[in-house]
């Protein structure tokens, strides 16, 4: 588990931020790192950012995310520590390169969550990309900021996940 990098963008990035915890939780080896990108981590609707009339994502809104809440949570409490990672106890985790635009309505759930887990000892880094939108990262083929976006994510991986080359082989006569 130590090379692998759990990953994961918007209800996903939580989802990765949870299994994280559950797998901590239940004393299993955790993986060498993680990726959250536009990470929910707030089933609770309570950042402000979702309520900001300054920000118009165009892929994120809080009347669809709240939809979304209600029919995944079901009958657990939205402040559940599974369900929004942002309520956890994220002390042991793994290093965390959470990426977030300054123009999208989960911008406070991913400062929340990286200041927690900065508080509980966590190597995490916040990237704060600007002028961006909920999860830029898909636009990669078409913005050169996506790609940069990209690129920062195999370099924090590859540094958290050193992976030696396998021996060279002769080659076939």
């Amino acid at each position: 588990p130590s090379r692998i990098v759990v990953s994961g963008d918007s209800a996903g990035g939580g989802l990765a931020a949870s299994l994280l915890v559950n797998l901590r939780d239940k004393g299993h080896a955790l993986p060498g790192a993680a990726v959250l990108l536009s990470p929910w981590t707030d089933l609770t609707l309570s950042s402000p950012s979702l309520y900001d009339p300054e920000i118009a994502d165009p892929m994120l809104h809080v009347e669809g995310a709240s939809h979304a809440a209600a029919a995944y949570l079901a009958d657990t409490p939205p402040d559940h520590p599974l369900a929004s990672p942002v309520f956890a106890d994220l002390t042991g985790l793994p290093p965390l390169l959470i990426h977030v635009g300054d123009s999208e309505i989960l911008i406070d759930d991913a400062k929340r969550l990286a200041r927690s887990a900065d508080e509980a000892g966590v190597d995490v880094k916040l990237e704060v990309w600007r002028d961006q939108i909920h999860v830029f990262h898909a636009l990669g083929p078409f913005s050169p900021i996506a790609r940069q976006a990209l690129d920062a994510i195999a370099d924090f991986a590859e540094r958290q996940v050193i992976v030696e080359p396998l021996p060279a082989e002769p080659l076939p006569a």
